[in-house]
């Protein structure tokens, strides 16, 4: 019971301690996003990568912006890895789906990617792509040292209360801080199923 009371209040220290300016100016970047019609991909690994998904369909459906997860195809993101190496998988896919300037990048990860320690590799190497191609960049990371909280036009960040919980609090308010942009005024087109059942 004591660990469950703990990680509870981590979470509201985590929630209160967040900057409502980050998020905003990122949801600010998204409405021009869409009303360019440019497109969203959104990449992350491991749990991440699950939020990745769960993320594009909000945003495709709540929000009416053209959203893609490299790690939703499984064969491409296999294939490259067999046949490339892990480190090249995003910058390869994003290659072919000629990411530009009209476009954005959102990174949910952990740490961010640090390449001298060899961590998310492939996160790095799709932020430094995305700088390249003059592609803005969205990240919600859990750590501010790492490789995209210091290299995305805008970084969220998710504050660490307890260093042996980053992992949780980092991938759990990267759902809160998505379901918040999709919900948001600006960016909400249509309501979720059960607050348009009312």
């Amino acid at each position: 019971m004591e660990f469950t009371k703990k990680h509870l209040n981590e979470t509201a220290q985590v929630i209160n301690q967040m900057d409502p300016a980050q998020i905003f100016a990122a949801i600010t970047r998204l409405v021009k996003l869409r009303s360019a019609g440019g497109r969203l991909f959104i990449i992350g690994v491991g749990g991440s990568a699950a939020n990745a998904s769960h993320a594009v369909n909000d945003f495709r459906k709540l929000s009416g912006i053209e959203s893609y997860a490299p790690t939703d195809n499984v064969s491409e993101i296999t294939a490259r890895t067999n046949d490339e190496g892990w480190d090249t998988t995003f910058i390869e896919w994003l290659s072919t789906s000629n990411l530009s300037n009209k476009d954005c990048l959102m990174v949910l990860s952990v740490g961010g990617g640090d390449l001298e320690r060899n961590i998310s590799p492939n996160i790095v190497r799709a932020v430094a792509y995305a700088n390249e191609r003059q592609t803005d960049i969205i990240g919600i990371v859990g750590r501010d040292g790492g490789y995209t909280a210091k290299n995305a036009s805008h970084a969220i960040l998710i504050p660490s209360v307890n260093p042996d919980s980053v992992t949780p609090h980092s991938e759990s308010m990267q759902a809160v801080v998505w379901h918040l942009m999709v919900s948001h005024p600006l960016l909400s087109l249509k309501a979720a199923k059960w607050e348009s059942s009312v």
